[in-house]
């Protein structure tokens, strides 16, 4: 009887498809076994394959990253409150994947595409996978054109190239989100698109930034992919990747992209809290073994394309936070080896308010020199050694009263570039106004000016500046050389706006 209602069924099943009005479909479906902590384990889905993403009851998603004989490990994506052992699994037979395109742009969202900002549905025509080989050796193209964050301190001795890959770090609240946050405001007219990436931040932090582009205007070629500290480990770990995937869009259309991952330190928690759950092997300080690996892939996906493969290019600004001081610890030290050079941030100078709190002797770019303007370059070439020999004989002069002359000039001297290479939060400059004040503190236009007048002074150089030799300003900020002349012309200019710095006979007597 049995078998006579299996032949009939069978019979009906044949009958209905030769009609094409359905079609059949397998699927592969596992078992929970656990669930908690982010992460499940499955039985079954023996077919799956590693990065595969699979769907719980609910719309739940999740990844499989443990492949082992008996179970799957799988970081969940989403909420695991409404899980539970027993219930049944989905593999979709999909890589991970996250939409890209230019309908992202201004938007806030997470790395699956999910809208955070309460605006329209996101509009994309594609998805890609996360995960993506980084370019061959043979598609890049050498480092060459210069990615300007508007910080004088940055620009003149630190430079960053487009292409490259400078590491932010230092301390907690020592203003390593306010410099990427400035560089992305200074791509406004530059024709580079931005991804800022917040892992594990918190929710008020990501909306301040978020409020801050859009009181900007930088939010029109901004892309803000976010994982906060209230979700699950899993999202947190896969974001970076997904920011970088939407930020390579560009880059093969042949734009130039940025992005910020703040921060890598998080991430990497993220990573470790994912890997101890699932019992993978801890190693130091209970990092996985692979934690190298997961930051150097990332980071490899950075770079300038060759022309014939696009030109485009993709600069990468990780952020990562120390402890006490310690640029010697586990992550900070992989990252400086990942990185074309680093930006340290000192509490120290943050404390004394010297802001932005950039550690000179500290800091370097290995890369980027190549690429500085011109008009930068030369006033800055010697600025860096100057102020390093004015750091360490400041400190001597503490313990001396008697200096000799040339001491004391230096030592004057050195104090005014410090006042020059202060900068307001959100006030990025042209090339021409920082290379002016560079060019007058260098040539000694300003040794006879008080030191606490020196930031009044600086506002009125630029400003005659670009109101006065306007040509020039335009040759600066479009990368060219200037010659013997126009340097001339230049420092008339600024000797007219000190003028009235000159002190009177008044003053005198």
């Amino acid at each position: 009887m049995l078998i006579q209602m299996l032949d009939e069924t069978m019979a009906t099943i044949r009958t209905v498809a030769q009609d094409n009005r359905f079609t059949l479909h397998s699927q592969e479906t596992g078992t929970v076994l656990q669930v908690g902590g982010g992460i499940a384990r499955v039985r079954g889905l023996a077919s799956v394959t590693s990065e595969e993403l699979v769907q719980f009851p609910d719309g739940v998603l999740g990844v499989a990253i443990n492949l082992e004989p008996e179970e799957v490990g799988i970081m969940l994506l989403g909420d695991s409150d409404k899980l539970s052992a027993g219930i049944r699994v989905t593999a979709t037979g999909r890589e991970t994947d996250t939409p890209v395109g230019d309908g992202l742009l201004g938007r806030v969202i997470d790395a699956t595409g999910r809208v955070l900002d309460g605006g329209k549905p996101l509009e994309f025509h594609e998805r890609r996978p996360i995960e993506r080989p980084a370019p061959e050796i043979i598609e890049r193209a050498p480092v060459t054109t210069p990615l300007e964050t508007g910080i004088k301190s940055i620009d003149a001795l630190i430079p960053i190239g487009r292409g490259q890959r400078e590491l932010i770090l230092g301390d907690r609240q020592t203003g390593k989100t306010s410099i990427a946050i400035d560089t992305i405001i200074n791509q406004r007219d530059k024709d580079v698109v931005c991804i800022y990436c917040a892992v594990g931040q918190r929710a008020t932090s990501v909306a301040k930034v978020v409020g801050t582009l859009r009181e900007h205007k930088a939010m029109e070629h901004t892309v803000v992919v976010v994982a906060s500290d209230d979700d699950p480990p899993g999202l947190r770990y896969i974001t970076p990747y997904a920011a970088t995937t939407m930020a390579e869009y560009f880059m093969e259309q042949g734009q130039d992209a940025l992005i910020v991952y703040d921060d890598l330190t998080r991430h990497a928690r993220a990573y470790r809290e994912l890997s101890l759950l699932l019992r993978r092997p801890p190693g130091r300080e209970a990092y996985p073994g692979d934690i190298f690996y997961i930051h150097s892939r990332l980071l490899e996906r950075s770079t300038h394309l060759r022309s014939e493969f696009g030109g485009g290019s993709l600069t990468a600004l990780p952020v990562i936070e120390t402890q006490a001081q310690d640029i010697s610890a586990y992550i900070p030290t992989n990252l400086i080896s990942i990185t074309d050079g680093q930006i340290y941030l000192s509490p120290t100078l943050f404390q004394k308010g010297l802001l932005p709190a950039i550690h000179v002797g500290k800091s370097v770019s290995r890369v980027g020199g190549k690429t500085q303007h011109p008009s930068l370059r030369s006033v800055a070439s010697d600025l860096r050694l100057a102020y390093s020999q004015f750091e360490e004989l400041e400190t001597f002069a503490r313990f001396s009263t008697r200096l000799d002359d040339d001491t004391r000039a230096t030592i004057e001297r050195g104090r005014r570039v410090r006042e020059v290479l202060k900068q307001h939060e959100h006030q990025p400059l042209r090339a021409c106004e920082q290379a002016v004040i560079l060019f007058a503190v260098n040539a000694g236009l300003l040794d006879d000016l008080p030191a606490e007048k020196v930031t009044e002074a600086e506002q009125k150089i630029q400003q005659h500046l670009v109101s006065a030799l306007p040509e020039i300003c335009a040759q600066m900020d479009a990368g060219k050389k200037l010659d013997d002349e126009q340097w001339q012309r230049t420092t008339e200019c600024i000797q007219d706006a000190l003028a009235e710095f000159a002190p009177s006979e008044t003053d005198d007597t």
